[in-house]
């Protein structure tokens, strides 16, 4: 049943007649509500500032979008990120920031895209913040990879990836990006791949999860680590084996959308975790809120009640 669920989300999340429609109702938006404070990088400020003072709990922003088709829309993005960095250091926050590439033009030119990564990675140094490249499909696995060693070759160190755990190819990108003392997070997965691409079952892609997170973590190549998840037994059964290796809590982050287990994120924050909160906005929310479903289907029921007045 989960794995129909999961499947039925993630083709409703590329539904060109769903995404055009489905964002009108009131139900939809009231829903995403819960994921996401407002549309503004203001209300995403406004919403981490609370964040801040709950036991080491900080925020990470990102704006939804991607697959842009127009190349000045990417320079509008990328000035955007520049003054999401700026507020960040105005206001005194403990913030990163996330981009997909896609979002930055990597459909229509990569040698813009990099010269906009090369801005947002020499700002996010500038400010002593990061900058984060989110992976996307399998198709772009390739690209994104490219462009983020070319960055940390360049000498941009504070620069972090996306990798997927249900992605068949994930354990040798992870042996190829280790050498660089990289910052990686790690995540589940939340795209309709083929069964030759990626896992399929839950308990594989959980598997697997948990086997790249702790060979990170033993790997001693200094990686950053973030644990892109909101599965809390994931996250204990990693830390207990890291234990058993020497490796405390404070090896890596765990790494949570807002307003998911909010409560969980707060205990872990006072049980010694390192809790870092992704707060998403903007009006591009359709495919990112129902992979967010499919990520976890339960999250469907949460969104049904929306239904109800």
């Amino acid at each position: 049943m989960y794995g129909i669920a999961r499947r039925a989300l993630l083709w409703a999340s590329g539904n060109r007649w769903l995404k055009e429609r489905l964002p009108r109702y009131r139900f939809m938006q009231r829903a995403v509500r819960r994921f996401m404070p407002g549309e503004t990088v203001a209300d995403a400020f406004d919403a981490a500032a609370p964040l801040q003072a709950q036991h080491r709990i900080v925020s990470e922003y990102t704006k939804l979008g991607e697959n842009l088709t127009v190349l000045t829309e990417a320079d509008a993005v990328a000035d955007h990120y520049l003054g999401v960095y700026d507020g960040i250091k105005e206001r005194g926050l403990d913030g990163e920031v996330s981009v997909k590439l896609t979002q930055l033009g990597l459909d229509l030119d990569t040698e813009a895209t990099y010269a906009h990564c090369v801005r947002l990675a020499t700002r996010a140094a500038e400010t002593a913040s990061w900058f984060w490249i989110d992976m996307e499909d399998s198709s772009y696995v390739d690209r994104t990879l490219a462009i983020f060693e070319r960055l940390r070759r360049e000498g941009h160190e504070r620069t972090g990836i996306c990798v997927q755990s249900y992605l068949r190819r994930t354990p040798a990108d992870v042996e190829r990006l280790l050498p660089l003392g990289a910052a990686i997070r790690l995540v589940k997965g939340a795209y309709d791949e083929k069964d030759d691409i990626a896992l399929r079952s839950r308990g594989e892609v959980d598997a697997a999860f948990v086997s790249l997170a702790v060979t990170m973590l033993r790997s001693g190549k200094g990686v950053r680590l973030g644990l892109g998840t909101h599965d809390v037994r994931l996250v204990e059964q990693i830390a207990g084996q890291a234990a058993a290796s020497g490796i405390g809590r404070e090896a890596f982050e765990v790494q949570m959308l807002y307003g998911i287990r909010a409560n969980e994120q707060r205990r872990m924050a006072r049980e010694g975790y390192r809790v870092r909160v992704l707060i998403a906005y903007g009006d591009a929310w359709y495919p990112w809120y129902v992979r967010r479903l499919a990520e976890r289907p339960a999250n469907v029921l949460f969104a049904l009640r929306q239904l109800l007045p």
